[in-house]
């Protein structure tokens, strides 16, 4: 038998026999009654015993510990109170479960890194109701993961990290650091995770720096280990707020180098102060500021100068650095270098290589790999004991399709759940449960103590991240309006919010919430709804009447696809440009060449739409290792610049990424592109 699965009979045997007990037991008893133990010697068992424990806190269940009096290991008396174990009962109205089970099943689609404990989450949340599974409603909103990008390598890297958090166990990990292009090993005590962007961050102390340094996951390469054997390797300094990172602009991730002065013109004002009012302020620009025209001045703090001049530039003429003078010297120089290099030609270097245009397939995975990893497989078999114990009272049997279906789990790993919690027993032949599988069924007898398990536990540690981390990532953008409600009550349930303990979403897009409200009313009443839009290329507001049919969230935001009435064609109009935003009385007919687009699968996930033309795209040698990570290479040159290829189904996005470039990024092809781009600096 492997060591992990007689761990996990230990465990779940000692869970079982304290609640069978409901007294304070000695060690003695432990020994004599628990399976697993009774055959190891006295200094064994002090030591697995004492592992376990320790096992068992990380994953969110405490074993109370009564110590009468000095004297030996065994004078120590152990319990686990039922508060520590069970969850309390959460009252959830429909529409709070449907928005949860609508999350549910977008998440699980789209290949959401947390999918497997979040599905085991809401098992237990939901103890009592139907199926969320079977409940859930096809939303008109489609997600665009781009965070499980990894798969099982990056699921068991968060597990791990996750578990080194709340342990607070320092880290081990070879990592490929950017700036320099090396790979390096790395000694890191772990605070806190953030996803933002599509990516997952780890913030912690470097130990080869003596600083708190922020580390992308997916540059982590191999296995993350824990760098000794000690129960605690730190303490998380006083001073350090775990939400800081999240609440941060990308210009302000690091050490703030000094405080930038930005001019706004009045026009995108509005846009300024409701998507980036909070990294900084914005107040009317003075004579003394130096403002080119009438409009606001921004005042930020940054770390990375690059980063800053991208932001800047993509506003093009509507926003220009004022101060400080070595801040403004580089953007006007950057913007220089753009205008060169694409008004006067650009002769790149001599091609030495073509790579293969191999494309990695675009599947849909929930991260779970080959075997579960460890936190789940507790949780999958807590839950799994307390589904079939409840089949048994009810005197029913279990069709496998549905078990399976519940927990996403393949033929095997549910016949090896089950012949593992029917060995799990405390002696005397007090087993838990015996769950026998004739033919398509599983037929369940309860033991007298399987009523342990007949109430849902507490969410571990990784399922309650996940469920949590699940809301905060729709934000306000489902159509139920409940979703809110809902993480309160996990919340109270729970008595303290993830989110501020190790893992922290970041949720794409500004402060769009009630234009997604208004777009939801329109998309379910499929009326007409009437907006007015900032166009960025032709730098004015327009008034739109659009058909909605549905929400899709992609790399910078959230988009709602529509049938523009005026432009007679399907257009996506970004949420967070849309300024107003009114639901018509007028009804409209859903049009099948619309719903027919909406389902080619995965465009908003990857940058790329159904007949996007292709631009050719040379990226300098500084920012050629950034670039390798996002699109396909397809010329290697002489002088360590690359050539990229860059699908793009119009123009204006075109311009508006290599503009974002800040002159590392320039046009080869189509000749038409670069123009546009020439035509947009001079302008």
């Amino acid at each position: 038998m492997a060591k992990d699965t007689e761990k996990l009979i230990r465990q779940l045997s000692l869970i079982s026999f304290l609640m069978a007990q409901g007294r304070p037991v000695s060690a003695l008893e432990i020994k004599r009654e628990v399976e697993g133990y009774s055959d190891m010697n006295d200094d064994a068992f002090a030591r697995r015993f004492y592992a376990d424990r320790a096992e068992l806190e990380s994953l969110g269940i405490e074993l109370g510990v009564e110590k009468p009096g000095e004297g030996f290991f065994e004078a120590e008396l152990y319990s686990l109170p039922p508060e520590n174990f069970y969850l309390d009962a959460i009252e959830f109205s429909d529409d709070e479960l449907a928005a949860l089970s609508t999350a549910l099943l977008l998440l699980t689609d789209g290949g959401f890194a947390y999918a497997e404990p979040l599905r085991l989450a809401l098992q237990q949340v939901a103890w009592g109701h139907p199926n969320p599974l079977n409940e859930g409603e096809r939303a008109p909103v489609e997600m665009a993961m781009t965070a499980s990008a990894g798969g099982r390598d990056l699921s068991q890297r968060l597990s791990k990290i996750e578990t080194a958090i709340s342990r607070r166990k320092t880290i081990e990990f070879t990592y490929f650091t950017m700036e320099r292009g090396e790979t390096e090993k790395r000694k890191v005590d772990p605070y806190h995770l953030v996803f933002r962007g599509g990516q997952f961050y780890l913030i912690g102390h470097a130990h080869e720096r003596d600083a708190v340094r922020v580390f992308r996951l997916s540059r982590i390469q191999g296995k993350v280990g824990y760098a000794s054997k000690a129960e605690h390797d730190f303490s998380p300094p006083e001073d350090f707020d775990r939400r800081d990172y999240g609440s941060r602009a990308d210009w302000q991730l690091g050490e703030a180098e000094d405080t930038a002065k930005i001019f706004v013109r009045e026009r995108i004002a509005w846009l300024i102060e409701r998507d980036y009012g909070r990294y900084g302020e914005l107040r009317n620009a003075t004579k003394a500021d130096g403002a080119p025209g009438k409009g606001r001045v921004f005042e930020t703090s940054y770390a990375s100068t690059r980063e800053l001049i991208a932001w800047v530039l993509r506003w093009r003429s509507n926003a220009e650095v004022l101060a400080p003078a070595e801040l403004r010297e580089e953007a006007e120089r950057r913007r220089a270098l753009l205008h060169q290099r694409h008004a006067n030609g650009f002769e790149p270097a001599e091609t030495v290589d073509r790579p293969l245009r191999d494309v990695p397939r675009r599947g849909r995975s929930n991260g779970r790999g080959e075997t579960a990893i460890r936190p789940e497989r507790f949780a999958r078999l807590v839950t799994l004991a307390g589904m079939l114990i409840e089949a048994a009272k009810a005197g029913e049997r279990l069709p496998i399709v549905e078990l399976r279906s519940r927990l996403e789990l393949t033929d095997e790993e549910l016949r090896e759940d089950i012949d593992l919690l029917n060995v799990v027993n405390f002696g005397g032949g007090t087993y838990v449960l015996y769950a026998e599988i004739l033919g398509d069924e599983i037929e369940v007898d309860s033991q007298p103590y399987g009523d342990n398990f007949a109430r849902p536990a507490r969410l571990l540690p990784l399922e309650a991240k996940a469920l949590v981390a699940a809301i905060d990532l729709f934000g306000d953008h489902l159509p139920q309006s409940n979703l809110q409600s809902a993480r309160r009550k996990i919340v109270d349930a729970l008595g303290h919010d993830p989110s501020e303990e190790g893992l922290e979403i970041v949720p794409a897009g500004g402060g769009d919430a009630a234009v997604a409200r208004m777009v939801n009313e329109a998309i379910a009443g499929s009326r007409v709804l009437e907006i007015s839009y900032y166009k960025e290329n032709e730098d004015k507001l327009t008034d739109r009447r659009v058909e909605p049919y549905r929400l899709e969230n992609g790399r910078e935001g959230w988009y709602v696809e529509s049938y523009d009435l005026g432009k007679e064609g399907v257009r996506h109009f970004k949420l967070d440009r849309i300024k107003e935003a009114t639901v018509s009385a007028e009804e409209f007919e859903p049009r099948p060449e619309v719903e027919e687009l909406a389902g080619v699968e995965g465009w908003m996930t990857h940058g790329e739409v159904p007949n996007a033309e292709v631009a050719r795209v040379w990226v300098s040698p500084e920012r050629a290792r950034w670039l390798r990570e996002e699109r396909t290479v397809v010329e290697e040159l002489a002088d360590g610049a690359v050539v990229v290829e860059l699908p793009y189904a119009g123009k204006p996005w075109l311009v508006r990424e290599i503009l974002r470039g800040a002159g590392d990024l320039v046009v080869l092809e189509p000749p038409d592109a670069r123009e546009a781009i020439a035509k947009e600096i001079d302008g």
